[in-house]
């Protein structure tokens, strides 16, 4: 693999000590959000460079790592495709130049071991120390903490399967294995098939450096199944069950198409009632969009928003004024973590302890609270639905699409880079329409007309 020439280069007399750590890391992170890796020469285009850079930047990457991980690509581009485009001098002269605004001391600088430790954060002496080393990574790298969840569970898994700590004597052929046997007798869907590849993958190739071939793998079937969704009835049925936070919840994620996530992680600055919107950030794909703020959730969120204030007035007489901000904006905006106007909409009851950083804040409300309470609404509203909280998304682009919104203004408000994905949103009740019939029907009218005619 053209992986395997990469780091052979890398350890010439090319690149100094720290690149030479540092830039295989890098690749084999770009070389996972592409195909995951399993390519004999990674694609390189200024498209997915900057897709590259932009992942790093909404996991809360400070430029000066950035910096270093286009540069890995480029180091690539030159020394193993042996080409010269892309041009991504002018990206690497930017980031160079933030990241020195940042550390104000020379990029091609080790990390000290305070800022190591500060990447790596804080981790459960007692697991494996395999496990360990690979939650370190993941943080180095910049992985988002569910997804650093979800890996680290499939590992466990792995080894537990094979019944062994010592997982660097397994190979391609153990792990294709294991996936088939997830497929065959586990039946677990494609999605998951496909997250339990991707963690053991980053384990062998990110953490063992263990360089991987094909997976051949019996993969499960990707289902067809058309996602629930609520008609205008069955929303008022519902809503009438929901009281306090959780009813704002519903208003927002119903009457502003939001995501579950994407509601909870609301902060007050984002809440724009004069202009009459919310601003979605760093939804999925990285991207920010803005879509309604409704008008019946208006009263309520200022509401919210006091109990907010009175919260965060709390922890600053206590002593923990601050609030999470991607590790970037932390360092760009100190003093921010410390204003309301960063402070979650829906703050947690209780301060906790991050497991990643160890640093002691308020989060966000926890998954669990609006999703066990949207299961009690629908079973007291006699709703029988196997409905979930993004059902009410669904409902929100359907009912739109009834109401004669433009599909392309729908996909905006949605947030959707492709029109195909909006689509899936837009359910059988709007495709059928009232102009067609089951045939069933029309044979019960024709009956009935040609009775009403024999009596006549």
């Amino acid at each position: 693999m053209s992986l395997a020439q990469f780091e052979r280069e890398v350890l010439g007399d090319r690149l100094g000590d720290n690149d030479q750590i540092w830039f295989p890391r890098w690749l084999r992170r770009y070389a996972l959000g592409i195909r995951n890796g399993l390519v004999d020469d990674l694609p390189v285009n200024k498209d997915l460079v900057v897709k590259f850079s932009r992942s790093l930047l909404a996991n809360g990457a400070p430029a000066w790592q950035r910096w270093q991980a286009v540069r890995a690509v480029e180091f690539y581009r030159d020394f193993v495709l042996r080409r010269s485009e892309p041009d991504l001098s002018e990206m690497v002269m930017i980031l160079a130049r933030l990241g020195r605004k940042e550390r104000n001391i020379d990029l091609e600088a080790p990390p000290t071991p305070d800022e190591l430790a500060k990447l790596r954060g804080n981790f459960n002496r007692n697991e494996p120390l395999f496990i360990q080393t690979m939650r370190g990574e993941m943080r180095v790298l910049h992985y988002a903490a569910a997804t650093e969840k979800a890996y680290v569970r499939w590992v466990k898994r792995f080894s537990k399967y094979v019944n062994s700590g010592e997982l660097d004597q397994f190979d391609e052929k153990d792990i294709g294995t294991y996936l088939t046997s997830l497929a065959v007798e586990g039946n677990v869907s494609a999605s998951t098939q496909n997250q339990a590849q991707s963690g053991l993958l980053f384990f062998y190739q990110c953490v063992l450096g263990k360089q991987l071939g094909f997976l051949n793998a019996v993969r499960a079937r990707r289902s067809e199944q058309i996602p629930v969704w609520f008609s205008r009835k069955e929303i008022d049925r519902l809503l009438v069950h929901f009281v306090g936070v959780h009813r704002l919840m519903f208003l927002l994620i119903y009457g502003a198409g939001l995501r579950h996530k994407e509601c909870r992680r609301l902060r007050i600055k984002d809440i724009c009632f004069d202009e009459g919107h919310i601003v979605v950030r760093n939804g999925k794909g990285e991207k920010d969009r803005i879509t309604f703020l409704p008008e019946l959730a208006i009263d309520p969120l200022k509401s919210q928003i006091d109990v907010a204030a009175r919260l965060h007035r709390i922890d600053v007489d206590e002593g923990y004024p601050q609030v999470y901000l991607p590790y970037a904006l932390a360092r760009k905006y100190p003093n921010a973590c410390q204003e309301l106007a960063w402070k979650w909409v829906f703050p947690s009851r209780q301060r906790c302890r991050d497991k990643r950083s160890g640093q002691v804040w308020r989060h966000h409300i926890a998954e669990e609270q609006f999703a066990n309470a949207f299961k009690i609404a629908l079973r007291h509203a006699g709703i029988p639905k196997h409905g979930v909280p993004h059902s009410l998304r669904h409902s929100f682009a359907t009912h739109l699409v009834e109401a004669g919104t433009d599909i392309s203004t729908v996909q905006k408000l949605m947030g959707h880079k492709d029109i195909e994905t909006t689509m899936k949103y837009v359910h059988v009740s709007h495709q059928l329409g009232d102009s067609i019939k089951s045939p069933m029907d029309t044979l019960v009218h024709d009956r009935e007309l040609r009775s009403r005619q024999t009596r006549h």
